[in-house]
């Protein structure tokens, strides 16, 4: 650059001036996403929190479809076939939101539809697909049980073979959209292994009674689903995977989702902090004149534009086929990690105004406490990286 060159002006919304990695593409998805949640979610949000309830979740599923949403990574039966970059700043979006809204999403396209497009036979893909991709059928995904979590190869919802039928018994806990979903994907143990069942709403024996009392993601549909004898015909299992692999790869698809959606709850909660301290007057002037604000409001917008810096790095390894599952574990485990920080520090500087649903703050900082341990608990991550690291098994 010659001495002459004009530098362009510090954004102090992009201050390591990440937009230059982004294209004109990348740009336009991520304002669609922020004007859809600006206009749909925004308004709403505190209420449906300290309500505890997701009303219209329905008309929100089919809106997001509208927008490209659902499967937005995945290509084909509806899908919007977009890169893994632009789906991760649709994440980031819609977890500045909520992290209910982002999770609404995620579990659709990132386990349930992503399950399906990967391991479903062609007659499956058809069949769930496009609808699942319009909104019309929400999915989730029941891996996680009531005594094992982080250890899914203890499970014990198991199916049997009863002549050309699979008959289904088990719980699952903790299932995002599972009482207002259409279809749930099941992970079973069998005499061959573990597969995956696609289990229809309102299959006999099958119920999925919600959740209450949560004081994290509050504003989503949580529960639990029961098996009791459901019989299932043949082509209900996904034929393309037996294992734990199965469950694990989708997992891994979704965790890339949350190391962007957490720097959205980051970036809300760091934008409220500015504000906050350029407006509110202590000792005679505004307390963002304070060192002490000051340095609290460097170390969070160095820490959450990393992340972001991160999670573009990313996306851009998911684009070209090259990233490992350690990288999202790296991602997940940093990322979410700091947004809790970010949260915390957001709250100090906005005094008791931090606890109020009249800011995001606190509600972000309660539903990243479940996006801390959801998808893989720090522990686990850390045992993940601590693995290939040193190439030696501390899990068992």
């Amino acid at each position: 650059m010659s001495a002459s060159a004009k530098l362009p002006a510090f954004d102090p919304a992009d201050p390591l001036g990440l937009d230059d990695l982004l294209s004109e593409e990348d740009r336009a998805v991520r304002a669609a996403v922020r004007d859809w949640t600006t206009r749909r979610v925004a308004p709403h949000i505190a209420e449906w929190y300290e309500n505890g309830e997701l009303p219209g979740i329905r008309e929100l599923a089919r809106e997001l479809g509208d927008l490209g949403a659902l499967g937005m990574s995945l290509t084909g039966y509806g899908c919007a076939g977009a890169s893994a970059v632009q789906y991760g700043l649709a994440c980031l979006e819609l977890e500045a939101a909520d992290s209910g809204i982002r999770s609404l999403v995620s579990v659709q396209g990132s386990l349930a539809m992503y399950a399906i497009h990967r391991f479903g036979s062609e007659e499956q893909k058809q069949h769930w697909l496009p609808r699942m991709a319009a909104g019309e059928v929400i999915g989730c995904f029941g891996l996680t049980e009531p005594d094992h979590g982080s250890d899914p190869a203890g499970m014990r919802t198991h199916a049997r073979r009863d002549g050309g039928d699979w008959v289904l018994d088990g719980r699952k806990m903790w299932i995002t959209n599972g009482s207002v979903a259409g279809v749930a994907v099941v992970w079973a143990r069998t005499e061959d292994g573990i597969r995956g069942f696609l289990v229809p709403a309102g299959t006999p024996g099958f119920s999925a009674p919600e959740i209450r009392h949560k004081w994290s993601l509050r504003a989503s549909v949580t529960s639990e689903l029961v098996l009791d004898d459901v019989r299932l015909p043949a082509e209900a299992v996904l034929p393309e995977v037996t294992g734990l692999r199965g469950p694990l790869s989708c997992l891994s698809h979704a965790r890339y989702g949350i190391v962007w959606g957490a720097m959205g709850a980051a970036r809300s909660c760091f934008e409220s902090a500015v504000e906050y301290a350029r407006t509110r007057e202590q000792f005679g002037r505004p307390i963002g004149g304070f060192q002490l604000t000051q340095a609290k409001l460097a170390d969070m917008a160095v820490e959450l534009h990393k992340g972001i810096l991160l999670a573009h790095h990313l996306g851009r390894r998911m684009d070209a086929g090259r990233l490992r599952p350690e990288q999202v574990s790296f991602g997940k485990l940093n990322n979410v990690r700091e947004a809790i920080e970010i949260c915390r520090t957001a709250r100090t500087i906005l005094g008791a105004n931090g606890i109020s649903l009249e800011y995001p703050v606190m509600r972000h900082a309660t539903n990243l406490e479940s996006v801390l341990t959801y998808e893989g608990t720090v522990e686990m991550h850390q045992l993940v990286l601590g693995k290939a690291l040193t190439g030696l098994d501390a899990f068992r």
